[in-house]
């Protein structure tokens, strides 16, 4: 294996600023131990926090970065106890509603106040509404700070936050930078093929561009996708044709084909056999006949005879 890639594989994510045994554990329940499984957890899916979206534009469903001046926020006492804030913009008026809230966010949200927040929009009793939010405060006539990539949705497990998530994944390719990251494919193939580069790949998926194909990323087609798609089958294809060599070398008994048997067999059956089935039934014979394991699998739907291939298998052996 290339000394690079050795050394990312083997470097525990412990090396890593802010992991500490516990957060480690954490790590491990998603199958992360080293810096190169950081590198190649991918993302679920994105999020789109690279602009801003009037108000008016907003569907149900969207998920999306709104900036608006804070009209009104009121305690309701309903069904549950909520703090309902209700903001604008010039386009349209946007609720935003939180269960869980304290004093001091709600004196925090006085009317006249500017903020950012992103959410995904509902359809609520009064319009549309945004649930618990991320938002932040933002002085108005500023330049919005809005993201310069795509936002990753990685998979995690309890305990373990996207942002942790996110500063982690974000080291690790800082060390794959400085380190290196070998390449396992050969430059033919991936000029044949028209591959970018492992190293372009995973930066690519981790951090796309906004101007990348957000549909294409989701359902698997993007070029980077599918070069890492494209080595994990090669490896995975390369790894059974050596087990396969390793099996053959194994050995095994031959079992000649027991001629009598088989044509006593086929003389009671009470049907002739298809073509598919004698092709198949003789290819097992050929197999049984080496003198290394046979590794085959005979697929058929029900009643196409796998059964009596089979029974030849039986009696040969």
């Amino acid at each position: 294996m290339p000394a690079n890639l050795s050394s990312l594989s083997e470097l525990s994510v412990e090396t890593l600023k802010g992991v500490g045994p516990a957060v480690a554990l954490k790590l491990q329940r998603v199958g992360i131990e080293t810096i190169q499984d950081l590198l190649v957890h991918l993302p679920l899916r994105y999020q789109d926090r690279t602009r801003v979206l009037p108000i008016g534009s907003l569907r149900a469903g969207d998920e999306a970065v709104i900036v608006g001046e804070v009209k009104a926020a009121d305690i309701v006492m309903g069904r549950r106890r909520s703090l309902i804030c209700r903001i604008q913009d010039g386009t349209g008026l946007l609720t935003l509603r939180f269960f869980h809230f304290t004093a001091a966010q709600k004196n925090a949200l006085a009317p006249g106040t500017q903020i950012l927040c992103f959410g995904e929009a509902r359809l609520g009793n009064a319009g549309l509404e945004l649930i618990h939010p991320e938002y932040k405060r933002v002085t108005k006539g500023a330049a919005v700070p809005v993201d310069d990539c795509l936002t990753p949705i990685y998979p995690t497990t309890e305990g373990l936050s996207q942002n942790k998530l996110r500063s982690l994944i974000a080291l690790a390719m800082d060390e794959m930078q400085s380190k290196g990251i070998d390449e396992l494919l050969p430059p033919e193939i991936l000029s044949r093929w028209r591959l970018p580069s492992l190293a372009d790949a995973i930066r690519a998926l981790h951090a796309p561009s906004p101007d990348a194909d957000q549909d294409a990323l989701l359902e698997g087609r993007d070029p980077m996708q599918r070069r890492l798609a494209f080595e994990e089958l090669l490896a995975h294809h390369l790894s059974l044709l050596q087990l396969r060599e390793q099996t053959r070398a194994s050995g095994a008994p031959v079992m000649p084909l027991q001629g009598h048997l088989i044509a006593q067999f086929k003389a009671n059956l009470p049907f002739g056999l298809t073509n598919a089935q004698a092709r198949v039934s003789q290819d097992v014979a050929h197999d049984l006949g080496q003198p290394y394991p046979m590794l085959r699998l005979v697929q058929g739907d029900v009643g196409s005879g796998k059964t009596v291939v089979a029974a030849f298998a039986v009696l040969q052996a």
